[in-house]
């Protein structure tokens, strides 16, 4: 099989310059994710130096990119102790929703957007990046802080929230009727009903099913499971993200231990391709014109979610500096928003570039200002791994 030279070509140019780039961040102990995301824009439809023949496999790279980076924040934290941190972040969930789908829903009405588009961008505005927050943990250390299963509880209850939305969503912009549009949420919010439950319940088998003595078996035994989970949950309009979370979730023990330092590498290569993505999805010239109103909508949606995020840190008793860490942790926006585009996008001549300029910002304001607010990232350390003791870098 031939495999053409332009794709090799333009792949290996992106990793070195990524890898350049990430290298400067960390020797001024900062997030890459700012640089990743300017890199895409400069290489995509409409930037200095676009990439068409890497445009597919950086694509289907972004996608396998949130899932492994949710995959392995699972693989931190043990189900019981996530599933009664869930069970208190309920009002949490309540509160995120109002402060923040609100800007959006307002915005759409002003603009003159009709119902669908005024959905649309509430929807926008409500959630919160899975894949950018995740990679933000890791590369600031902050997984064994206090605020984070706080985080980690408002995310995974934003995701759930999408997979009873995205449908509703999908069947209006398509002109289907309200009964069409209630058995897809009835759909959807069983199946991630059933999938906690199953996870709850008999995921402790699932260690057994999957551990193996060999480094490549137990790699493509997870890779393979995960894949699968997250095919079925983006089936039901359920969060990929959200799957393979629920899979590490599931991991423990010396299974747990082990995966993560196989998947940790793998994560790192395709998180990188994942940001790259979301700056190719955007055309510099389409920003121009709506840049105004989605830095006036960033801003209040900014303060919104760093309000939800204190609030959700002060359920579990976090000081003021983790509530602080907390709420600027979610400020950033990304992949969901841009589903949301996708399905009525089309429709509204504004939605499109306004939600695109507006991810874009918070997605590059996000990182840094939680790295701005938290300080410097600590020092790696070796910390209890809270599923058997054992440490964990």
């Amino acid at each position: 099989m031939r495999t053409p030279v332009a794709l090799l070509l333009e792949l290996g140019v992106i990793l070195a310059a990524l890898s350049m780039l990430g290298t400067l961040a960390r020797r001024y102990t900062l997030s890459p994710i700012p640089l990743y995301l300017l890199t895409g824009l400069a290489v995509g439809e409409g930037g200095i130096a676009p990439v068409p023949a890497a445009g597919a496999f950086v694509e289907t790279g972004a996608a396998i990119g949130v899932i492994l980076l949710l995959l392995v924040l699972g693989l931190e934290f043990s189900l019981p102790e996530f599933a009664v941190g869930m069970r208190r972040h309920v009002p949490s969930a309540l509160v995120d929703l109002l402060l923040n789908a609100a800007p959006g829903a307002v915005a759409g009405w002003l603009l003159g957007m009709d119902g669908i588009g005024i959905l649309a961008l509430a929807g926008a505005t409500y959630i919160s990046s899975s894949g950018i927050v995740a990679r933000l943990l890791s590369d600031l250390h902050r997984l064994g802080n206090r605020e984070t299963p706080s985080v980690l509880s408002v995310l995974v209850l934003e995701d759930c929230a999408m997979a009873l939305y995205l449908p509703v969503l999908a069947v209006l912009a398509s002109g289907g009727a309200w009964w069409q549009a209630a058995l897809g949420v009835l759909a959807a919010a069983g199946a991630v009903l059933v999938a906690f439950t199953l996870s709850y319940r008999w995921g402790h088998h699932l260690g057994r099913l999957v551990a193996h003595p060999d480094a490549e078996q137990l790699l493509l035994r997870v890779l393979g499971l995960t894949l699968i989970v997250a095919a079925l949950a983006e089936l039901v309009h359920a969060s990929a993200a959200v799957g393979a979370f629920l899979v590490g979730l599931t991991l423990t023990g010396e299974t747990a231990t082990r995966t993560r330092a196989l998947f940790s590498p793998l994560r790192d290569l395709f998180a990188a391709v994942f940001f790259l993505a979301i700056g190719l999805s955007v055309d510099p010239g389409d920003l121009v014109a709506v840049l105004p109103a989605a830095l006036a909508l960033a801003a209040v949606t900014l303060v919104t979610k760093v309000v939800t995020g204190w609030y959700a840190a002060s359920r579990d008793g976090v000081g003021r500096r983790g509530r602080r860490r907390a709420g600027t942790a979610l400020v950033a926006r990304g992949e969901f928003s841009l589903v949301i585009v996708g399905l009525v996008g089309t429709m509204h001549d504004t939605l499109g570039p306004l939600v695109t300029a507006y991810v874009f910002v918070l997605a590059i304001a996000g990182p840094l200002l939680t790295r701005l607010v938290g300080g410097p990232p600590r020092p790696s350390r070796q910390v209890a791994d809270p599923r058997n003791g054992l440490p964990q870098g």
